[in-house]
């Protein structure tokens, strides 16, 4: 077992009774840290806590004073409880109003985008803001900056994942607030509306070619503040039939969606319904990410990572990042690789880069 230093301090977990909630605070305990478990219900968090040896602090995102006890003495919140679009502004204006470091593990372009724009803030209070420090988005970040350091001057980046794993509740949800935006893309350093199903290819990732389409991943918004590159599109390896139905069936969900009853129709069947990939899933199931930087005279480079199952890549690489952030504080808005490097993501146990695939 791998452990931290016995010095390492406690900090917040938010939302650890949810199902990535529960997998960081068990890889948490298994590295020697001693987070202390929050949420908004008690009654859900003890039997986690019980099984952890762990303290509870409940609190409810809308309760200021709540969260301001919640975080009282600790130097850094992890948070965990989406979809983030809707929990991760209270609990960053809490961090900020408090002096405590932020991280979360959203993929929702929103949330990054809120994040930069409180940069100025985040320095002047002496905090650092870090989204995206799961599986959403280290491995793409680490793998942008990568290709993109070896092609100075680059000017478009491609990224792409394969999965491999079904959605938990949280991810679910994030998926369904988000239908309703659309597709996007950036082009000239600026987010753009792209088609929903349009863009199918098929692409080498380093075990076998799959069919891929563009997706608005939280790339768009990191890999462009860690790599400077304005052009970039975010691409998910899916089923080609699955393809061809989104792109006809997009507009429908969008506008349906759109729909105060029906989205909290679906929001509420997803809770009932989805939990997400089972302990030998999870143990079973290698991800996929490939990145490409090109340059205008022809120059490029690409590269490709095998991940863990994209959930338990997460609980790894978010412990991994709070170590690093505490060691190593920097106030401002910051991005995974653009703080920790491109081989941050060789330091998740079970990853390996390959600069030819298979």
């Amino acid at each position: 077992m791998t452990t931290t230093s016995s010095i390492t301090p406690r900090w917040l977990l938010y939302g650890a009774s949810g199902y990535t909630g529960r997998l960081i605070a068990e890889e948490a305990v298994r590295r020697g840290h001693r987070p202390v478990l929050s949420g908004r219900s008690l009654e859900k968090l003890t039997p986690l806590a019980e099984a952890l040896g762990l303290e509870v602090r409940p609190a409810a995102l809308e309760d200021p004073r709540q969260l301001s006890a919640a975080l009282k003495d600790l130097p850094l919140v992890l948070h965990a409880a989406g979809p983030f679009v809707r929990t991760a502004e209270p609990m960053r204006q809490a961090c900020l109003a408090q002096g405590v470091h932020y991280q979360d593990i959203t993929g929702e372009i929103p949330v990054f985008e809120g994040s930069f724009r409180l940069d100025a803030e985040a320095k002047a209070r002496g905090v650092s803001l870090m989204s995206g420090v799961g599986f959403d988005v280290v491995p793409t970040d680490c793998l942008a900056r990568y290709v993109a350091d070896l092609v100075p001057g680059a000017t478009e980046l491609e990224i792409a994942i394969s999965g491999g794993s079904q959605a938990s509740a949280g991810t679910a949800k994030s998926v369904v607030l988000q239908l309703p935006e659309g597709g996007k893309a950036r082009r000239g350093g600026v987010l753009v509306s792209y088609p929903l199903g349009q863009g199918i290819r098929r692409l080498r990732f380093d075990d076998k070619e799959r069919t891929v389409m563009p997706i608005p991943w939280g790339d768009l918004s990191t890999a462009y503040r860690t790599t400077g590159i304005e052009n970039i599109t975010t691409l998910m390896a899916v089923r080609s039939t699955s393809a061809q139905v989104l792109r006809w069936t997009a507009p429908v969900l969008r506008e349906a969606l759109k729909v105060g009853l029906v989205r909290d129709r679906v929001l509420r069947l997803i809770d009932s319904r989805v939990h997400g990939p089972t302990a030998e899933t999870r143990e079973k199931v290698r991800s996929h990410i490939w990145a490409q930087a090109r340059a205008p005279d022809g120059r490029s480079s690409q590269a490709w990572l095998q991940v863990p199952e994209g959930y338990l890549f997460t609980a790894r690489a978010a412990v991994l990042a709070v170590e690093e952030l505490l060691a190593q504080p920097t106030p401002g808005a910051l991005t995974p690789a653009g703080a920790f490097g491109a081989d941050f993501v060789l330091r998740v146990e079970g990853c390996r880069r390959l600069d030819t695939p298979g």
